[in-house]
């Protein structure tokens, strides 16, 4: 881990804020694994945000942002989200994931094909276009267009728009774990 924890009682005003604000999401939306020490100091991206508290915000309000305005089932969001921590190999992304879509039922089998960056061979249509356009924005370039039209058509614009918005902001979340070295907190 490249940055210290930052315990509360040494939060200046502005992380304060921000720390405050984080508590409450993570309260209400990642709580599936876990988030922070004992002190209450926050842990996985949390911490480097908190460390860049102008920078941390505008991130955390994109995090609420693509919460909140979630119109795509779990079971899509999380199968997106695990193709893009394998890919950026994001131990901590891919431990909370891992988490909530145990939580949401999903197989350990699937789950274990999916954090060795291969496609499981029991995905549902739409889940198998969450596989493959994932899977190709996270290995960079242009989405092939069959690829960009067939989601389109299984999700709606709005639901391919927000499936490529949350492939983005994984991969910005990887980076974040990766590059400060984010470590993965002992599970159960």
């Amino acid at each position: 881990m490249r940055l210290p924890l930052i315990a509360p009682a040494d939060l200046s005003p502005e992380q304060r804020s921000l720390y405050d604000d984080m508590r409450k999401g993570i309260a209400g939306n990642f709580n599936a694994f876990v988030v922070e020490r004992e002190d209450g100091a926050l842990m996985g991206p949390w911490n480097p945000w908190l460390h860049e508290p102008a920078i941390g915000k505008a991130i955390w309000d994109l995090t609420l942002a693509m919460t909140a305005n979630a119109s795509l089932p779990d079971n899509i969001r999380q199968i997106a989200i695990l193709v893009v921590g394998a890919r950026f190999d994001a131990a901590y992304e891919i431990y909370a994931h891992i988490a909530v879509a145990e939580r949401e039922g999903m197989t350990p089998e699937r789950l274990a094909t999916l954090v060795a960056d291969l496609k499981p061979s029991d995905l549902a249509p739409d889940e198998s276009v969450a596989f493959d356009l994932a899977y190709a924005l996270s290995r960079g370039g242009t989405l092939p267009e069959p690829l960009y039209r067939l989601a389109v058509t299984t999700f709606g614009q709005h639901g391919a728009n927000e499936l490529i918005y949350l492939v983005g902001l994984y991969a910005l979340v990887s980076t974040t774990l990766n590059g400060f070295n984010v470590p993965v907190p002992e599970r159960e």
